[in-house]
């Protein structure tokens, strides 16, 4: 079993609100715009990291991260990447990595708009934690928290900062 905790966007922003939920976790997924390098350290401190790039991101945390990421944790299969989009309205770009991959659960962010939403047609959930950091429009911070387990996802909780 894994706990995992699924965030985006922020943005340079690991204050002690986000770290208090970041210990329970066993790994952390990072959907993009990270914001430093120091920021990707911090977290890396905490647990390990899985982590894209984001379209905010500069150049140094490109070069050690890729656009999009592909891996196995428990069983299920994940595509991580920053714009993604959602059920029905996916970018042209992540639309072809989803059929191309044919992932059990797509992570994106990017909108700062949280969302989970079962994708019928592919077969697949689709998770966007919102912005866990200060800075953009949002009002609410949030972060996803869940397990992984035997090719199951459980314990889905939102988390609002």
């Amino acid at each position: 079993m894994r706990k995992v905790i699924i965030l985006s966007d922020t943005h340079g922003c690991v204050d002690e609100k986000l770290r208090q939920h970041l210990k329970w976790a066993d790994e952390i997924w990072h959907a993009g715009d990270i914001g430093r390098w120091e920021t990707y350290d911090r977290l890396c401190r905490i647990a390990p990291v899985r982590a894209v790039y984001g379209n905010a991101d500069g150049w140094d945390l490109r070069a050690e991260l890729h656009a999009s990421l592909r891996f196995e944790c428990e069983g299920i299969r994940v595509l991580m990447t920053h714009i993604g989009g959602y059920p029905g309205h996916y970018g042209r770009w992540a639309r072809g990595l989803i059929e191309e991959g044919k992932p059990d659960l797509f992570v994106c962010g990017h909108s700062h708009i949280l969302r989970v939403m079962y994708d019928k047609r592919l077969g697949m959930m689709t998770m966007n934690p919102g912005a866990a950091g200060t800075y953009g429009w949002q009002k609410v911070r949030t972060l996803l928290r869940l397990t992984v387990e035997k090719g199951r996802v459980t314990g889905l909780e939102v988390v609002e900062m």
